[in-house]
């Protein structure tokens, strides 16, 4: 087998909004270094994504210094600078899935700029530290805590899979439908379906299940329009139980710093 290495590291600092690549990232309790540590909520405290809102990912995200920034791709307004470590009160209960999580609200300013931007009304908050929101207990092995994120920390996709999905459309697309923390190449498409324990750099990951899909698979992560792709196609051959299934979700032993290049070493098979 090729050797098999970490091709790309993303983040997501808003949930739902464009991601950040990487040449490398510490590994935090939570997963990596500011992924998904800022929500959109509505006004009761639902959490909003591009399920409902494939506007949201024309909305780009980078971190500059001790700032998070936020720009739209196609409106011409001022971006929205929010200092990473701010001293905010305001908490407020957040519903994410079956979770009641505490947050605090980034203040108002920010809630209008996005509320503009996206065309609905909307809050802007962040997970502090003192927050504790728990992985699914059934997938846990140590009480492992999560930010925003769905429910794991860590998804991983192999470069290989991606190849073998587009192989199958008459438009290819890129990776980041599919909004992985972990890229890898080497190795053949679905490996990592097989993989049960890996080590990347000093870090140990359990991969512990399947990542489903959703709709937002299916939105343009450049303009926003939605189509019936990838799911369409993945459902041929990806589907179980009525779930469709790209990339696997991981757990992780320790924290540290993952570069890309570091090399996969695969511990363990399923």
């Amino acid at each position: 087998m090729s050797q098999v290495y970490l091709s790309e590291i993303n983040i997501y600092p808003v949930k739902s909004l464009g991601g950040i690549s990487l040449q490398n990232s510490d590994v935090t309790d939570r997963g990596l270094k500011h992924d998904r540590r800022w929500l959109i909520i509505n006004n009761e405290g639902k959490f909003i994504t591009q399920r409902a809102h494939p506007q949201l990912a024309l909305i780009e995200t980078k971190i500059n210094g001790n700032k998070l920034i936020l720009g739209h791709k196609t409106k011409d307004i001022p971006p929205l600078v929010i200092p990473i470590y701010h001293e905010s009160v305001e908490i407020v209960l957040v519903s994410i899935w079956q979770d009641l999580v505490e947050a605090r609200v980034v203040g108002k300013y920010a809630d209008e700029w996005l509320s503009d931007a996206l065309g609905i009304k909307c809050r802007l908050v962040y997970m502090h530290d003192g927050t504790q929101r728990l992985v699914d207990r059934a997938f846990a092995a140590d009480n492992e805590i999560v930010s925003f994120a769905d429910a794991y920390p860590f998804m991983m996709i192999g470069q290989s899979s991606l190849d073998d999905l587009n192989s199958r459309l008459k438009e290819k697309l890129p990776m980041n439908r599919f909004r992985p923390n972990f890229v890898f190449k080497g190795g053949n498409p679905f490996d990592e379906d097989k993989w049960k324990m890996i080590r990347i750099g000093e870090i140990v990951f359990n991969l512990v299940k399947p990542c489903s899909r959703c709709v937002t698979t299916t939105v343009n992560q450049d303009t926003a329009e939605k189509n019936e792709e990838p799911l369409k196609t993945l459902s041929t051959y990806r589907s179980v139980n009525n779930k469709i299934y790209f990339g696997q979700n991981l757990l992780h032993e320790g924290n540290g710093t993952l570069k890309v290049g570091d090399e996969i070493e695969i511990l363990e098979l399923k």
